[in-house]
């Protein structure tokens, strides 16, 4: 550890993201430049996130990271060790024990508490990026708060598929004022988002953007009144903790197309299945 400085980043930069992040905060939703770094890892892969983790932790702090719900797979394996090397601190992979949380694409199944924050992984900040690709267009149409077009995308799904059919990185209204990105998560995470007692935030290291939610905010996903917002999810329980409520995995378990669904949320399905919960292909299952 003694080769980098506390959390790899020097301590002016993670002023200079400090501030862009209290910026985020002030005004929540609006995507706040700054001048991302380059990170020992591809673009693509969290390098938003992980600025935005270190310009938050502390040597007190205990950290999980999950890709997709999961703390196994490469990247939160990766990213978990990156700060173990390079900030020595504590990790976790429960929910209920972290004190931050860097996440791509995920809101953990446990419900967050005061005083833990939530880092998002964004690839593209921008949610009017594939219906008007100037930058310049998009920040007048901001700045005017002209979502019309977004309201139009929308229409179309209901006038192709008879409903709204964006089953993830679907877009929401913050304080009644901005349309934001909730970065690629599930729709089904959408109602967490609001009034969430966690600090939310937002980091694009790609794109040079940093956006916030602050605690107990209002984020409305948008709709119509005629097609409300669903947070929908397969119509299956758990097949290992049997869980009803959980956003859920679909796992192909052999060449004859066998599948299973499992919680997307490992420590939330660990968790369940240790009080006793158990699914249909649970080893102890009936």
């Amino acid at each position: 550890m003694s080769d980098y400085n506390f959390a790899y980043l020097d301590e002016q930069t993670k002023r200079m993201i400090r501030r862009a992040l209290l910026k985020a905060l002030a005004i929540p939703g609006y995507q706040v430049p700054f001048a991302s770094r380059e990170m020992p890892m591809p673009y693509g892969w969290g390098t938003g996130g992980v600025q935005v983790t270190a310009a938050c932790l502390t040597p007190d702090d205990r950290l999980k990271v999950i890709d997709q719900g999961a703390d196994d797979t490469t990247n939160a394996v990766s990213i978990r060790r990156f700060f173990q090397r390079t900030a020595a601190v504590a990790v976790t992979e429960s929910t209920a024990e972290a004190s931050i949380i860097q996440t791509r694409h995920r809101i953990p199944e446990h419900p967050l508490i005061e005083g833990q924050i939530l880092v998002y992984q964004v690839p593209i900040p921008e949610p009017l990026r594939f219906l008007e690709p100037r930058e310049t267009e998009t920040r007048k149409m901001h700045e005017l708060e002209e979502y019309g077009l977004m309201h139009v995308k929308l229409y179309e799904d209901i006038a192709r598929h008879g409903e709204i059919a964006t089953s993830y990185d679907y877009p929401v209204k913050v304080g009644g004022r901005y349309v934001m990105d909730p970065s690629p998560i599930p729709k089904f995470d959408n109602p967490k988002l609001a009034g969430n007692p966690a600090i939310q935030l937002f980091g694009a290291g790609r794109e040079s953007r940093i956006y916030a939610v602050p605690p107990y905010s209002d984020v409305v996903s948008l709709d119509f009144e005629d097609h409300p917002f669903v947070a929908s999810k397969a119509d299956h329980d758990c097949d290992l903790c049997g869980a009803s409520s959980s956003y859920l995995d679909e796992v192909i378990t052999d060449d004859a197309g066998s599948r299973m669904f499992v919680c997307s949320d490992t420590d939330f399905c660990n968790g369940r299945q240790a009080a006793g919960h158990r699914g249909r292909l649970s080893p102890e299952g009936t």
